[in-house]
């Protein structure tokens, strides 16, 4: 008795759907997506410096873009502003020095150091960032009357160094975990106490992550306002964002200068985080891992 065996049926044919994209086309995707991103968060810089460029226009008038470049606005700003652009450099290199002179001995406390509590320390450390600024200038102006330090360089240095010790200590901590306590203890070894092996061995390991805390307070120091309109009440310090406030009214005519003097202050920011950047990345990233 013979059998016949069944042919198998034929495959259905899976239904036609849209393809996956390919890598290719998924990066060329987010480079136009990230472009469009860095166009809109440009602008503003842009319609800035198109507004500088045409100091005879009124707000309303300024062409999208300029057919004429005249910088007499920026010879107005630097000749009204340069004056306050010195100021606002030596507050806020001054703060820099203040806060990781303040900030690094204590983030190498609470890295290294068994000490008690050194979570509620740092946990402290980060909720007054979030105290409101001008409550933290009210306070600070009866104090800086009874002291002295009331319309003084290093009043405001001071001031603007509390706006960037908080995260500097955060910060820099996150990294002197991560350095192997062989060398701390073989600094020791070599008869080097605590403050040496601090100077000449922790903090030259720790370049990068001082760097990117040194540059985050000169940002905020050199874009404050709040301390530098509260604890100065003439003009023998005056910062460039007060300058720039004193230009705003109701009646401002000369748009061109206001924001001259904005391209200006500018500057400085964007030099040192384009100098910088590569020990930013690094600094922020360096305490991650060990």
């Amino acid at each position: 008795m013979s059998t016949t065996t069944a042919a198998p049926a034929p495959a259905t044919p899976a239904p036609a759907g849209p393809r996956p994209a390919t890598p290719a086309k998924r990066r060329w995707g987010a480079t136009v997506a990230g472009v469009l991103i860095l166009c809109v968060m440009l602008f503003p810089l842009y319609w800035m410096l198109n507004t500088a460029l045409q100091p005879e226009s009124g707000l309303l008038e300024v062409a999208p873009v300029p057919h004429e470049v005249d910088l007499s606005g920026f010879t107005s700003a630097i000749r009204e502003q340069g004056g306050h652009l010195l100021t606002s450099l030596a507050v806020a290199f001054g703060a820099v020095v203040i806060c990781l002179a303040i900030a690094a001995p204590a983030a190498y406390g609470l890295a290294q150091f068994k000490l008690r509590g050194t979570r509620t320390i740092v946990f402290g450390t980060l909720i007054t960032q979030m105290v409101p600024g001008i409550v933290i200038a009210n306070a600070l102006y009866s104090a800086y009357v009874d002291l002295g330090l009331v319309n003084s360089y290093f009043g405001l240095m001071l001031a603007d160094a509390s706006l960037g010790i908080p995260f500097a200590i955060v910060l820099m901590r996150s990294f002197m975990v991560a350095i192997p306590t062989e060398v701390i203890e073989a600094a020791e070894v070599d008869g080097a106490g605590r403050l040496r092996t601090f100077v000449q061995v922790v903090l030259p390991m720790s370049r990068n992550c001082l760097i990117t805390a040194g540059l985050f307070s000169f940002l905020y120091a050199w874009s404050d306002f709040m301390f530098a309109l509260t604890l100065n009440t003439t003009d023998d310090v005056k910062p460039v964002t007060l300058g720039i406030y004193q230009y705003i009214g109701a009646h401002v005519g000369d748009w061109g200068s206001v924001m001259a003097a904005s391209v200006l202050s500018a500057i400085p920011a964007a030099v040192l985080l384009v100098l910088a950047q590569k020990y930013i990345a690094a600094g922020i990233t360096g305490g991650s891992v060990k």
